[in-house]
């Protein structure tokens, strides 16, 4: 039996409520912010990654889905949502000066990892993101990370542990970078073999490792901290400020340096304790990205970058442990129970009108005795039930049935048909 690829999940209806319910709440909490959404193509050429993620990060060395298309063109699938959207913004001129500054929009959708499918993240996975394109000051960050938090107050989640560090600019990447390598070397041999690999190629990466064996040894490790320049450390205590106006508790954690390249400056990631994931994991992160639009633009334009991605199966999955259910809405208004075929043609413009009017309604299709229609309109929790037999039928009439408290009353076809909103109000407000 054919079965779906590993790492990847069937969401049936039964859940798909749940994934409604944050999706149209988060739309709501970023419209109130002024962010827009933008779709871009799930496929993408290789280089975008690898030149704006990082060529030695895991998810381009190791994660990646990549093929080689019918023109010969090198394709990978996107593993994340930021390069995609900094490709998208200058692609599309959208740093003209006929666009609102700072630029913000965001996104929704699937992303591909090749990776070892755990609680919470799979091969296919969802994210919702946003970016900010333009606003270079910290009022910048600490708002994005407001809006964040208010996203996960809005859905339920309210202990999450925000967690912020500072990578500085370039000059103090470069610095720092030098200092980590002359701390790390003479423990190179005791290091795991990724770490290793990325001794050289991207030691900040060796702070991020979940070895054992690196963790104990990065733990007296030089801070980024104690090289960020003037600028940067100024830029860092606005931050810290901001984020005490508005009531939002951190910890500092200056070890924390986010899986891609692209970052500098602030970073942040919001974390859960919960036992549904059997360690402390990360729900939410992002950061500052300045370069990355000069990067990818080769140097046409400077434009600075911040945003931040929700792993959605995480989420959901920490709302399911919290038993947090989405609000229950749009109930089935009317279960249409017909006798014979004469009732069913009535019945089936009827529905159709109805449906047009605004209201949800369905029917038997089994030709089933009317007692099994009921109890079919028990069971999708209909509010009325529309009866059409051989005496409505007779009569030019339908009988309506408030199903919660078996109230019902006799109507015209065509005023059913013309005037069913207040037939409804009234079935429902008599009937309680």
């Amino acid at each position: 039996m054919i079965q779906r690829p590993k790492g990847t999940s069937d969401i049936l209806p039964e859940t798909v409520a749940n994934w409604h319910f944050v999706e149209d709440t988060a739309r709501e909490i970023l419209d109130r912010y002024r962010f827009f959404e933008m779709r871009t193509p799930i496929f993408e050429s290789y280089d975008l990654f690898s030149r704006g993620v990082g060529e030695t990060t895991d998810v381009v060395t190791k994660e990646m889905y990549v093929f080689e298309d019918k023109g010969g063109r090198r394709i990978a699938l996107r593993p994340e949502g930021t390069a995609p959207i900094v490709r998208a913004y200058i692609e599309n001129k959208l740093y003209g000066p006929e666009f609102v500054k700072p630029y913000k929009v965001y996104y929704m959708g699937p992303m591909f990892r090749y990776e070892r499918p755990q609680g919470g993240r799979q091969r296919q996975f969802h994210q919702l993101g946003v970016e900010v394109f333009g606003g270079s000051d910290a009022w910048i960050d600490v708002e994005t990370i407001a809006m964040a938090h208010d996203i996960f107050k809005a859905v339920g989640i309210t202990d999450l542990k925000l967690v912020i560090n500072s990578l500085g600019d370039t000059d103090c990447r470069l610095r720092y970078r030098k200092a980590l390598i002359d701390y790390l070397t003479p423990y190179e041999e005791e290091l795991s073999e990724d770490s290793r690999r990325r001794l050289h190629e991207n030691p900040l990466r060796v702070l991020d490792s979940k070895e054992e064996a690196d963790k104990r040894i990065v733990v007296d490790a030089p801070s980024i901290l104690d090289y960020l320049s003037d600028e940067s450390k100024a830029r860092f205590e606005k931050v810290k400020k901001y984020l005490e106006a508005l009531n939002i508790e951190y910890v500092i954690d200056p070890n924390m340096v986010r899986g891609l390249d692209y970052y500098q400056e602030t970073i942040f990631e919001m974390m859960t304790e919960d036992p549904v994931f059997g360690a402390k994991t990360t729900v939410c992160g992002g950061g500052n990205y300045t370069g990355l639009v000069q990067e990818l633009s080769d140097g046409k334009v400077d434009v600075s970058g911040f945003g931040f991605a929700v792993g959605m199966e995480r989420l959901l999955l920490l709302m399911e442990a919290k038993n947090i259910q989405a609000p229950q809405t749009n109930p089935l208004n009317a279960f249409m129970v017909t006798i014979g075929e004469e009732a069913e043609e009535v019945a089936m413009p009827l529905m159709q009108q109805l449906r047009q009017q605004g209201f949800s309604v369905d029917q038997d299709v089994f030709g089933r005795k009317p007692k099994k229609q009921y109890k079919e309109a028990d069971k999708r929790e209909a509010e009325l039930a529309i009866t059409i037999g051989e005496e409505e039928l007779k009569n030019k009439v339908a009988t309506v049935k408030n199903l919660k408290t078996a109230h019902q009353e006799t109507f015209p076809l065509n005023e059913l048909r013309d005037n069913f909103a207040e037939i409804y109000r009234t079935m429902l407000v008599e009937g309680e």
